[in-house]
């Protein structure tokens, strides 16, 4: 792997050789997680892309402001339904939440030998991290992120990102440090006409 650019085929180089089946992508709202996911599984046979937004409790069961900063994430769902069964070699079934329809949506089939990249905002918490084999966490300047953010859901979304996900996801990171456990720590801001461009800012020897 480069010491600056991520080389992306080193990396799955390095989680085959390492045989790591889950992998956690983690980082603030805006800051390239999805990208790098679909970067990484281009290619890779029985490689699955797994979103926390799926996990997401319907609006009737979330607090409008939420004293734990992952408070409106149904956790146990995603334990019971993907994380558990897949770390002890059993296929994974959930359903996904549907964000236009507020409800829970078509069932999603995970098989037991795939490489599953769980990929989102709070997939490395205290609660969930023992489950992986691998974390990667993403850095971005705030403003970039709000940038990005408004970008994906339009202006009108600003408020929610500027009052309610930006400010949980800080105090996220203020608690529980994430980035402190991950195994390798990227810098999402950079860009070129392909994308995304990935830098390294710490990679942890496993």
């Amino acid at each position: 792997m480069d010491a600056l650019t991520l080389d992306i085929s080193a990396l799955r180089d390095e989680l085959t050789a390492g045989n790591a089946r889950l992998i956690a992508i983690d980082g603030r709202g805006g800051s390239g997680k999805s990208t790098l996911a679909r970067q990484l599984v281009e290619g890779w046979p029985k490689a699955v892309v797994i979103e926390m937004d799926d996990f997401y409790r319907p609006i009737a069961e979330r607090a409008r402001r939420p004293a734990v900063h992952d408070a409106n994430l149904d956790r146990e769902r995603l334990v019971r339904g993907v994380l558990e069964p897949l770390k002890s070699g059993r296929a994974a079934r959930y359903r996904r939440y549907d964000w236009d329809e507020d409800r829970l949506a078509e069932w999603h089939q995970v098989p037991a030998d795939a490489v599953v990249f769980v990929e989102g905002v709070y997939s490395t918490s205290q609660q969930l991290r023992g489950y992986f084999d691998y974390a990667i966490w993403v850095e971005c300047p705030y403003d970039l992120r709000l940038q990005r953010g408004i970008e994906r859901d339009g202006a009108p979304g600003r408020a929610v990102w500027v009052e309610e996900w930006m400010p949980a996801e800080q105090r996220y990171v203020e608690a529980e440090r994430p980035d402190a456990h991950a195994d390798l720590v990227l810098d999402g801001s950079g860009a070129a006409a392909a994308g995304v461009v990935f830098k390294v800012l710490v990679s942890t020897p496993r």
